[in-house]
């Protein structure tokens, strides 16, 4: 038998035609909005800031965009992104369902994943979600091979422990308000001015106070991958129902921004009730902005419109981790030393930039190899064979 043959018959990625173009559209956008809020509220001052009494003085252009960012983005662009990780997941699990090691390279595939995470918080920005996507995919992980049912419960039951904490919220789970001040002085001083090894030192010392943010949203990000699974299971983003699409946009945007502004409001805000009306319109707006993307990406016009994302969103993972390098540089002592120095429209101004710069590298990338690199070896290391990068026709002879 040919080796071309026995290739053939080994489970692989999912080939570039046969990606769901929509879905890719959808993820392009969604980094945009990640892109946004991990720049203006992470790299550009420290995300502590968010939870001091103190207001750093802006300019009112400066404030608009801030505001519009947390009302309309913020953690709308993270669900997002879960949801998007879930209905991955559940792709993935499809496309081995055919293999006997389905089990073993989707543990793999997530412990690689990991292992990015961790090199990613480590060595380039403490501020990174790919370790707590990967722990939370492991916990998914056993629910895909249940049926629908499961799926749905899972995503309500997680979801629940989620909006029940946000009444209710752990005791001693977050940082006293004296150490987070300590920590927004350093951090003031340490990334605006220190060289790349006190820049490293001082991101270690701070994953202590990260890891309780990331244990506050892990059962949200559980329900949110759930229940990504569960609408690809049920097959509504095979073949995209427009009028369900849009209609699905319309009550979620619409009870979504009632539910944000009516939660932004402070006499409802320290109500039990109140409390609740933020992270369920973040939920209910970041379902409205998906399901508004891919029913205008699955128009003939729409394709057109949004067409530029698609590569975006096949190398997302690329793009993400540049993304991370690239503001490090621009903000860190170690590169231009931006930290705390300038308001976030001009910084909002310096993430558009990039993200039209990686718009155009991904179509110019995409145009000549099958992955971007790091969803490339990713998927060499997930599958532990070297996978073809060219887009040419893999051609063997028997």
């Amino acid at each position: 038998m040919s080796r071309a043959l026995v290739r053939d018959e080994r489970p692989g990625p999912v080939n570039p035609s046969d990606r769901i173009d929509s879905i890719d559209a959808l993820r392009g956008v969604a980094l945009l909005g990640v892109l946004a809020i991990n720049l203006v509220m992470e790299f550009r001052v420290s995300i502590f800031e968010q939870f001091l009494s103190a207001v750093r003085p802006a300019a009112p252009l400066d404030r608009a965009v801030e505001t519009v960012l947390m009302l309309a983005v913020d953690l709308k662009a993270f669900a997002l992104f879960s949801l998007l990780f879930g209905i991955g997941l559940a792709i993935q699990f499809e496309h081995l369902s055919e293999s006997p090691r389905r089990a073993a390279l989707l543990f793999r595939r997530l412990i690689v994943l990991l292992t990015f995470g961790l090199i990613h918080l480590c060595l380039i920005w403490n501020g990174d979600i790919l370790t707590e996507y990967a722990l939370a995919g492991l916990i998914v992980l056993p629910f895909l091979f249940g049926p629908r049912w499961l799926l749905a419960g899972g995503a309500v039951a997680f979801l629940g422990v989620y909006l029940a904490m946000q009444v209710w919220p752990p005791a001693g789970l977050f940082p006293s308000f004296t150490s987070i001040q300590r920590d927004v002085q350093e951090a003031n001083q340490i990334y605006a001015t220190g060289s790349f090894a006190d820049v490293l030192a001082f991101r270690l010392r701070e994953v202590p106070l990260f890891v309780p943010l990331h244990v506050y949203m892990l059962p949200r990000t559980l329900g949110l991958f759930l229940f990504g699974a569960f609408v690809w299971r049920c097959g509504v983003l095979r073949t995209p129902h427009r009028v369900l699409l849009f209609s699905t946009a319309a009550v979620c945007i619409g009870l979504g921004a009632l539910l944000i502004l009516s939660g932004s409001s402070s006499f409802v805000a320290v109500t039990g009730i109140g409390r609740l009306a933020t992270p369920v319109g973040t939920i209910a707006l970041a379902l409205g902005y998906g399901a508004a993307i891919l029913a205008i990406a699955n128009l003939t016009s729409g394709k057109v419109l949004l067409g530029w994302a698609v590569p975006l969103g096949r190398m997302a993972f690329t793009n993400y981790l540049a993304q991370s390098l690239i503001f490090g540089w621009i903000f860190y002592g170690y590169g231009l030393g931006l930290f705390g120095s300038i308001g976030a429209a001009k910084a909002l101004a310096i993430g558009l930039a990039v993200y039209v710069a990686q718009v155009f590298f991904s179509a110019w990338w995409l145009g000549r190899y099958r992955y971007g690199p790091v969803e490339w070896l990713w998927r060499t290391l997930m599958y532990g064979t070297m996978q073809p990068m060219s887009i040419a026709p893999l051609t063997s002879s028997i």
